[in-house]
């Protein structure tokens, strides 16, 4: 036991220290070390994956990039949030909570891609046999994808030399281990040492690599940061309502970061939904919605999506009141309700508010504000506002209604769905055939929706 050197590394963000901390002092995480054992240095030369076998440095204008460099993965949505495509030799790593779909949409994707490219599934998680009642459950063809069980780093690496597949999928990461690490699979030394190796091969021999993960508690990626920043692209696979699935991503080397994919998971795996711009509205019937309901278009890369914000305030029963909001964020709401109450005398000081967004979808934008503000005054008050009114706009301090971007897109969504109103910053110009109102503070928006309940 003299001999045994041991080290405590924080499972969230990899630090090492030699004896056990209750608080890392890197990422803040509580309990997060665990002990794990100090490999020896090696003596025999270990075969290591290169990533470039150029001996001297090149002009990086005489690189030459081969035809198909970015192809298209089959799945319309997928593609879209990596950017218009798979890169060849590009590392993806994919993030969801259990049995959310992670490994029905790398089946359906390994199978659309498995008609023009050699393939190859790595399960670590399922037999071969249940994989395979999966797939065939899926109604997926079969005959082109390879599959592997065996998740020792050392011989995986041997069967990529001589397969070379264009597309390798593992599932799962936490599954890998490697017989130069002495810890377990899942440990953070065992998926450091076994990422590093993988992204390495794969980038040497132009293998498109996607790597699935779990998710903690918290709903971050199990594992050290070091794999996020080792990997091209970090995806997250949520869950926002009854058989809907959001994909979004929160690193990406190859495109932008704002665009997100939705899908609709059914008997048959999980569909793109193409045209979601009214996905997230309630169909209702009548000129006005009930209390406490407010409409917006809210803009997600190349996207624009209307969006049902719901308001609740009931009176408190503790004598302070309390903010419940999972969808909008609860500093944000509990701002704009102090904006209502210093600019437009709105008290929500005695109240409990509730906040949702119809759908399940997050919302983060600023151009949110106006209408949750909206929304909370219309549940306040107990009137409601019509449903043919869309709302966006900023708020500050002051109770300044201040300008958004793309506001042609908002309004251009907004009318290709039935809205006949809309309610905007007053330093916004509308050019949609849409009955304009133009606001600059809160209380003139107020004033407004009054006059058309």
């Amino acid at each position: 036991m003299k001999d045994k050197s041991v080290q405590f590394v924080c499972t969230q963000c990899g630090r090492a220290e030699s004896k056990w901390l209750g608080r890392c002092p890197d990422c803040g995480s509580w309990n997060s070390f665990e002990e794990e054992l100090i490999l020896p240095k090696q003596t025999k030369p270990g075969k290591t994956a290169q990533i470039s076998l150029e001996t001297k440095p090149v002009s990086l204008e005489d690189i030459q990039v081969e035809p198909g460099f970015r192809y298209e993965s089959g799945i319309s949505e997928l593609d879209r949030v990596l950017g218009g495509g798979v890169m060849r030799g590009s590392s993806i790593l994919l993030g969801g909570e259990p049995g959310i779909g992670k490994s029905t949409l790398m089946l359906q994707m390994i199978e659309k891609c498995s008609l023009k490219r050699s393939v190859l599934y790595v399960s670590g998680e399922e037999s071969p046999s249940q994989v395979k009642l999966r797939a065939q459950r899926l109604g997926l063809k079969l005959s082109k994808i390879s599959i592997f069980c065996d998740t020792r780093v050392e011989v995986l690496v041997n069967v990529l030399e001589k397969m070379k597949p264009q597309v390798l999928v593992i599932d799962s990461l936490q599954t890998l281990s490697s017989s130069e690490v002495a810890s377990p699979a899942g440990s953070v030394n065992q998926i450091r040492f076994c990422s590093t190796e993988l992204v390495g091969i794969a980038k040497q021999l132009g293998i498109s690599l996607f790597l699935v993960g779990h998710v903690t508690k918290e709903g971050v990626l199990a594992g050290p940061k070091v794999i996020e920043h080792l990997v091209d692209t970090v995806l997250y696979f949520d869950q926002v309502g009854s058989g809907v699935r959001l994909i979004r991503a929160a690193k990406n080397r190859f495109g932008s970061v704002d665009e997100i994919g939705i899908f609709h998971m059914g008997e048959k795996g999980l569909t793109a939904v193409t045209n979601p711009s009214s996905f997230f509205i309630t169909d209702r019937e009548g000129e006005s919605a009930p209390p406490g309901i407010a409409y917006t278009a809210v803009v997600e890369g190349s996207r624009t999506f209307l969006v049902e914000i719901q308001a609740l305030t009931v009176p408190s029963k503790n004598g302070f009141s309390r903010v419940y909001s999972d969808r909008i964020d609860t500093a944000r709401v509990t701002r704009i309700a102090a904006i209502l109450e210093r600019h437009a005398q709105v008290r929500l000081n005695d109240q409990d508010i509730y906040v949702n967004v119809a759908g399940g979808m997050r919302l983060s934008e600023v151009s949110i504000d106006l209408p949750l503000a909206l929304a909370l005054w219309s549940a306040l008050k107990g009137v409601s506002l019509p449903s043919s009114l869309v709302s966006y706009g900023e708020m500050s301090l002051a109770g300044e209604v201040r300008t958004v971007g793309f506001a042609e897109k908002r309004e251009k969504a907004s009318s290709e769905l039935g809205f006949k109103r809309v309610l905007l910053p007053k330093s916004n110009k509308s050019k949609a055939d849409l009955k304009v109102y133009p606001v600059d503070t809160i209380k003139k928006a107020l004033g407004v929706c009054s006059t058309l309940t």
